[in-house]
């Protein structure tokens, strides 16, 4: 068995449900030490963080990831206990597996490779831990964030181990995110009988009209690394259970993936506008869940990338497609932040697993990636 895979099954039988760390980290930790990394840990709300270093010169490569996982959803539904690994037919099936204790093992493990063969290496090298990534993400990287930046403590380049490839190990990185706007619509009506609707005022009937302007909209049009801004809407609400009454409110939750194109401030005025015209009498929450960042082709995507090819034998393409992640609070700090893991074909399902020949090549890539930016090595 190897160190990825021990590490690997170690993690996933750590009961991380968000919030909760569940052991993953003090035994990254307990691991790293004997490679030289100090561990710092910063708790807050109840989240609790590690921030793992070795070195103190600059670059300094950082490795970021969450030890927390999702809840593993209905028991009766997974074929095995979903923290007890279990490998079955080349797949190491856990919660976590690829969301991403895989990438924690394969981190850990490039990284006490590399300083076995490079004990005086130039720079430094760090491990980002949170286990509030799944939650609300308001206690964990941001926190680690706020206190690197307090004492002036530069990172140059992060990699990111969310599960990133999509049908095979190397196939995508993803070197932005869109950012998220979400939106919570209160529409006042006047309740009343529906045999009078002369009495009352449907507010399901004054929204929908807005409703279907708001979908139909064309936000904008993306750029060369972003797809176009779009809108959703997730959840309605009305009524008081009757069939013979008008509601006499709507609720409305919608919200927005945006690219740098547009901002959070315009699409709120443009949304605001549209609700304005069709004359309803609203309320309107705004919650700013994320902005949106880049990492242009740059030094990191090539030296990753140049990686992933040696030790998969695929040219991985960039995107920035997908949900958000910790790298958008990373890229405040750091100027070249990309994001690459395993295939994400299972997150968040029941039966969540990785392929067990995955783990090698992964973990190769992170050492991969390390020679080329601290040693002489050439991409």
């Amino acid at each position: 068995m190897s160190a990825t895979l021990q590490l690997a099954q170690q993690l996933i039988a750590c009961r991380s449900v968000t919030p909760d760390d569940g052991g993953c980290q003090p035994l990254i930790a307990a691991r790293l030490a004997a490679a030289g990394f100090s561990a710092e840990t910063i708790a807050r709300n109840g989240t609790t963080n590690v921030w793992l270093r070795r070195g103190r010169q600059r670059p300094t490569v950082v490795f970021a990831g969450h030890t927390d996982v999702v809840p593993p959803g209905p028991l009766e539904q997974w074929a095995t206990d979903p923290f007890k690994p279990t490998i079955r037919d080349g797949m190491l099936f856990g919660r976590g597996a690829s969301d991403m204790k895989a990438s924690l093992a394969a981190f850990a493990i490039a990284a006490e490779e590399f300083v076995r063969a490079h004990p005086a290496h130039p720079g430094s090298i760090a491990l980002l831990l949170t286990s509030d990534e799944e939650g609300p993400a308001t206690d964990g990287t941001v926190a680690v964030v706020e206190r690197l930046t307090a004492r002036d403590e530069a990172i140059d380049y992060c990699i990111v181990g969310e599960p990133t490839s999509v049908d095979h190990l190397g196939d995508v990185i993803k070197n932005g995110r869109r950012g998220s706007l979400s939106g919570r619509l209160l529409v006042r009506g006047i309740q009343g009988h529906v045999a009078y609707p002369h009495l009352a005022r449907n507010p399901i009937h004054q929204a929908a009209p807005a409703l279907a302007d708001l979908a139909a909209e064309v936000w904008d049009h993306g750029n060369a690394h972003f797809p176009p801004t779009t809108l959703q809407i997730s959840n309605i609400h009305a009524g008081t259970g009757a069939l013979n009454v008008i509601p006499g409110s709507c609720e409305v939750e919608f919200n927005l993936r945006f690219a740098p194109v547009s901002t959070a401030t315009a699409l709120m005025q443009r949304i605001e506008g549209i609700l304005r015209r069709h004359g309803l009498d609203y309320e309107l929450a705004w919650t700013v869940g994320a902005q949106p960042f880049l990492t242009e082709p740059g030094r990191l995507s090539e030296a990753l990338s140049a990686a992933i090819e040696l030790a998969t034998g695929r040219r991985p393409q960039l995107s920035t497609t997908g949900g958000t992640s910790d790298g958008r609070f990373i890229a405040t700090i750091c100027p070249q932040v990309v994001e690459f893991g395993p295939p994400n074909a299972t997150i968040h399902k029941v039966n969540e697993c990785v392929r067990v020949a995955d783990l090698e090549p992964l973990k190769d890539v992170y050492r991969h990636t390390l020679e080329f930016l601290l040693t002489e090595a050439k991409p």
